[in-house]
């Protein structure tokens, strides 16, 4: 399928990100219903089996918590809080349970981080309480930030020490070396081999160098994704996927490396949706390395890929679900908005239709300011506190790079040395 990337489409509201069977607990009939659990951009919904009817539909905005669970009915369910201390139950879930739940929870999360409207109706928030709200949590999450650095900060100053006396023993196991393949009884100086073993030893050190430099890469972007690997449906785990200049990364929650594509090993890059991905790399005589990353932040790296990898990227025939015709928007002659902006468009809910009665009241709620001078003086506070936090965070942040070089340099260089004494050694033997 061929891709235009200013082509004007609508996203569908309605299309499944994602559908998994399973059962579901009727309180009221108190049984079972088997049916599918489905994902859309803004809803979970389930429906039943035999007539497809809708059991639940819950807005991800209105989901309270998200817990794995056992029950006296059946064990290994997943309950969803709904406002109001209304809990569903959904069991025997396929592939897994825990795979079901990697899924809602980071689709949850995100829209937490970013909402559309005030939770409570009987006392809506002010846009100047929702943006305090919104900046005291990134508040609090820039400061656990600082402090994971600054712990992360003293381990790589811990293991420059380390480094320091390693390379300090390596130094005397040289000359006790030494010593011993120059006896003073031997009247031609150094021994034949030693010049040889070390030129070859400084060149494959410097090649081992060069390689590895050659690996540092500036991070063009970098999402939070449940990824999964080829032919293992059910171990989806968090992590994330990252867009290098020249390669992509996906990493596990901990940051840990588990596969990295260049960008001449990509083969193909099929978008099964806007939110889902495949990365193939493939071999002769082996099987191929896949990996699928979902994530309510796709759109931002699609932007990306498909500059990169324009003549690689594959829009399956599921992809053709989330575009409808092109709709024409008031004031805009091309049509509707652009499909890298639909995946985050807000989901106001605005009445077509305004009663008469409540004219007035609209009129002037139009006419009340958005922020207070309150709000703006607290919101100007708080975020320089966010930029005096981030600036630190960026500090560090460069200091622990250069902490990085040294760590690097030093390791090659301590394997090196390690690497050329076990050699003399053995000889020496």
């Amino acid at each position: 399928m061929a891709f235009v990337p200013n082509q004007s489409i609508k996203m569908s509201r309605d299309a499944s990100i994602h559908s998994w069977p399973g059962s579901y607990y009727i309180n009221s009939e108190k049984r079972w219903v088997s049916g599918t659990l489905s994902l859309t951009r803004t809803t979970l919904r389930f429906s039943s089996e035999q007539n497809q009817e809708s059991l639940a539909s819950l807005r991800l905005s209105h989901i309270m918590e998200i817990k794995m669970e056992s029950s006296s009915f059946i064990f290994s369910t997943l309950t969803v809080l709904e406002q109001g201390n209304i809990k569903h139950w959904f069991g025997s879930l396929r592939p897994c349970r825990a795979a079901v739940y990697h899924v809602l929870e980071h689709f949850w999360r995100e829209r937490l981080l970013s909402p559309t409207q005030p939770h409570g109706a009987e006392a809506p928030l002010s846009k100047g309480q929702e943006l305090i709200s919104l900046i005291s949590g990134a508040q609090r999450r820039l400061d656990d930030t600082g402090k994971v650095l600054n712990l992360q900060g003293e381990q790589f100053d811990n293991m420059i020490q380390g480094l320091d006396k390693i390379e300090s023993d390596l130094n005397v196991a040289d000359k006790l070396l030494c010593e011993l393949e120059c006896p003073s009884w031997w009247p031609f100086g150094k021994l034949p081999w030693k010049s040889h073993q070390q030129a070859k030893s400084e060149v494959a050190a410097k090649a081992a160098y060069t390689k590895r430099q050659g690996k540092g890469q500036k991070v063009i972007t970098s999402i939070p994704a449940i990824i999964s690997s080829s032919g293992t449906s059910g171990d989806i785990k968090p992590g994330s996927l990252m867009v290098l200049v020249s390669s992509l990364e996906v990493r596990d929650a901990n940051g840990q490396l588990l596969h990295r594509f260049d960008k001449e090993e990509v083969d193909d890059i099929r978008v099964h949706n806007p939110y889902e991905i495949s990365v193939r790399q493939r071999f002769i005589g082996k099987p191929d390395i896949c990996f699928r990353a979902l994530s309510a932040r796709m759109v931002e790296v699609l932007s990306v890929l498909e500059m990169q990898y324009k003549k690689k990227m594959e829009f399956t025939c599921d992809y053709a679900a989330f575009q409808l015709t092109p709709a024409t928007t008031p004031g805009s002659p091309e049509g509707g908005g652009n499909f890298w902006s639909a995946g985050h468009g807000q989901d106001t809910e605005v009445p077509v239709e305004v009663p008469a009665g409540e004219l007035t009241q609209l009129q002037l709620q139009v006419l009340q300011p958005i922020v207070t001078e309150a709000e703006a003086q607290e919101l100007k506070q708080m975020l320089q506190q966010l930029k005096n936090l981030a600036l630190e965070a960026e500090s560090e942040l460069e200091r622990q790079d250069e902490a990085l070089d040294v760590l690097s340099s030093s390791t090659d260089h301590a394997t090196m040395n390690i690497n050329r004494h076990t050699r003399r050694m053995r000889k020496l033997l």
